[in-house]
């Protein structure tokens, strides 16, 4: 999808919000659309929310679609509420909801790299050094790998993919791990993977959703 690999290589979304509580800079779903609606020329993109719940829990799932002509890919996210959360009603509850996962799944279709975002407290500690007299250990699961840098449009397809797959991880690690054994992939990491690869991953990983 040629529009939609252009608004990859081109698109640039400055982190100019900040959080004086947690002291880290971020981008909101306001600013990804304010910078992309320039981008999209005839090209239509599309936000919608659907409601499932998985267990006990409710979560906000968020879809993202591009659509040029008759081609068009769409990318989802999912949210969970948080029903301790002080300061907000439940409308206000769900609206943040929305807003969270309507971001990471436009980052997940524009390939918006948000690592050092800090959404979450765990982020803020990432490059710590460990502290005198501990050792640092590896994690025995290989993480999820960022894309690299898209070169051809294979690159920025398989980009897309691996993208795919870290949010498949996050939204059901037990189900991705099934596929992955299923798979026989191994000690791989995502980007080891070929691009038929991935895709066969991600079919699979819906197909059992």
């Amino acid at each position: 999808m040629k529009i939609l690999n252009k608004i990859q290589k081109d698109l640039n979304v400055p982190k100019n919000q900040y959080n004086s509580f947690g002291k880290f800079k971020y981008r909101s779903c306001e600013d990804i659309l304010a910078s992309v609606k320039p981008l999209l020329g005839d090209a239509t993109l599309t936000l919608s929310d659907d409601i499932i719940q998985v267990g006990e829990r409710i979560y906000v799932k968020a879809t993202a679609t591009i659509k040029a002509g008759e081609e068009s890919e769409s990318v989802s996210a999912y949210a969970r509420e948080d029903e301790n959360k002080k300061g907000m009603d439940l409308a206000q509850l769900t609206g943040s909801c929305s807003s969270y996962a309507r971001k990471y799944a436009l980052n997940g279709l524009f390939l918006l790299d948000d690592v050092k975002d800090a959404d979450t407290r765990d982020n803020r500690n990432t490059t710590q050094a460990p502290k005198q007299g501990t050792t640092a250990t590896k994690q025995k699961e290989a993480p999820l790998t960022q894309p690299e840098p898209a070169k051809t449009e294979e690159d920025i397809e398989k980009n897309l993919m691996i993208r795919k797959m870290r949010d498949a991880k996050k939204t059901n690690p037990d189900l991705f791990g099934i596929v992955w054994v299923n798979l026989k992939l191994g000690d791989k990491i995502p980007k080891d993977l070929s691009l038929d690869q991935c895709k066969q991953f991600m079919k699979e990983f819906v197909k059992r959703s």
